[in-house]
């Protein structure tokens, strides 16, 4: 790949991570923090709220997996192609409290066709959480329009 087709590769899955940031109110209401954007992969923390916190005083397994599906989805879709979830699945490796910082980052393994396979990696303080992989499928169209005389995202 040239130079100019990674930053137009780059600058398109932003634009894509940008629009789903807009459009996805589990993200906005998780209070997510954006750390990177790259074609197939992505990064985003978030601290664990009161609202987060199960009756054990951990950190609810549906707040960390809603985490790593939502990183996961940031670095499926920066191909500017309608992408979801086929399946996911998570293993919660330690304990996680109120106020811990965690962070996912999403890594694409492979993508051939219409699907994809993606690795999530929850981390806080630097100690992994949980491992979780999702398989993803687009289902046709794109996120934002193209022109395609340009080949400029959203003109």
């Amino acid at each position: 790949m040239s130079n100019a087709a990674a930053i137009s590769s780059r600058k398109l899955a932003r634009a894509c991570a940008d629009f789903l940031w807009r459009e996805d109110a589990t993200l906005q209401s998780l209070g997510l923090e954006r750390l990177s954007i790259e074609v197939g992969q992505a990064a985003v923390a978030m601290i664990v709220l009161p609202s987060m916190v199960n009756g054990l005083g951990i950190t609810h397994g549906g707040a960390i997996f809603t985490l790593a599906d939502s990183v996961f989805a940031l670095a499926c879709n920066t191909y500017n192609e309608r992408t979801i979830s086929a399946h996911c699945s998570i293993s919660f490796l330690r304990p996680t409290r109120l106020g811990d910082r965690l962070v996912a980052v999403a890594t694409e393994v492979v993508r051939s066709g219409r699907s994809g396979i993606y690795d999530v990696r929850v981390t806080s303080e630097h100690s992994i959480v949980a491992e979780f992989r999702a398989h993803s499928r687009v289902v046709g169209g794109a996120l934002l329009p193209v022109n395609r005389d340009s080949s400029r995202v959203g003109e």
